[in-house]
């Protein structure tokens, strides 16, 4: 399975009740239990619960009705399981989190978008951790265009340059993009590959965070829009977004493979809806 920046795994629409982990809502995770699978010292769990108990100080999470599409879903292999965390908030319109385990692989795609009567980013992360390699894409992503316009790309991020540099050191640049992937990145997006590294991981692990606490006081200080024409632009960009990464996603082959082509592409399409 391949995995770029160009297009970001989206198995975002399977859920599974999670009520033995002691955490309230829904978590999203296939876990691979045969034989194959090999054990990892690093996980993407730690990554998952600040994510949980940083936005807890800033707004009240609900589980998103998103939860009542799927209750339980298994591969067609017998072995991976598929579960979602899936919440809303007064500005949130859905955080949700996919994490995937086995075979000597580990995949966190976790998302955050807002309410489209903020013209926020939408906070991303996508990391791909496999034997010998790490692929990292961590953005606020834009809704707008920052290429052509200027306005706001000054709005968000003016004031976060600083972060995007502190981190361009840390976690060098990944290699060319497309023109497309340009469109949807930010000025400060970190797209990067690197060998396992505990240094690396824990460099990964503080950008993570002070990505996650940049994007939590952009949304605090946030207005809400009354004008309904810009409504309606914000969510047909958060659309337009979504539709994106369902097209390019490469994780379609998994999850065709798990649950069948048919299945595979409900669940595709609803995750753009």
């Amino acid at each position: 399975m391949s995995f770029s920046p160009v297009v970001h795994l989206n198995l975002n629409c399977c859920m599974i009740r999670t009520g033995n982990r002691g955490r309230n809502g829904w978590f999203c995770c296939m876990r691979g239990t045969g034989p194959g699978k090999k054990s990892s010292a690093f996980s993407y769990k730690k990554f998952i619960d600040f994510a949980l108990e940083e936005i807890k100080g800033h707004t009240s999470l609900v589980p998103s009705p998103l939860q009542e599409k799927f209750n339980s879903l298994k591969g067609n292999d017998g072995r991976s399981e598929l579960e979602m965390l899936s919440f809303e908030a007064p500005k949130v319109r859905l955080l949700r989190c996919l994490s995937i385990e086995g075979d000597g692989m580990q995949v966190l795609d976790l998302a955050v978008f807002p309410r489209p009567e903020f013209d926020l980013p939408i906070f991303c992360a996508n990391f791909f951790t496999a034997a010998n390699t790490n692929i990292v894409v961590l953005d606020l992503n834009p809704l707008h265009c920052v290429i052509t316009g200027n306005d706001y790309k000054e709005k968000y991020y003016r004031d976060l340059i600083p972060l995007g540099l502190k981190y361009a050191e840390l976690l060098p640049w990944g290699g060319k993009l497309t023109s497309e992937s340009l469109r949807f990145f930010s000025p400060i997006v970190i797209w990067t590959k690197f060998s396992p590294s505990q240094n690396k991981y824990s460099t990964l692990f503080a950008a993570f965070k002070d990505y996650y606490k940049a994007w939590l006081k952009l949304i605090d200080q946030a207005a809400e829009e009354t004008d309904a024409s810009q409504i309606v632009r914000n969510r047909e960009a958060q659309h337009k977004y979504l539709m994106w990464r369902a097209e390019k996603d490469p994780g379609r082959q998994l999850l065709r493979k798990l649950v069948g082509e048919a299945f595979a592409e409900v669940l595709l399409l609803l995750c753009a809806a």
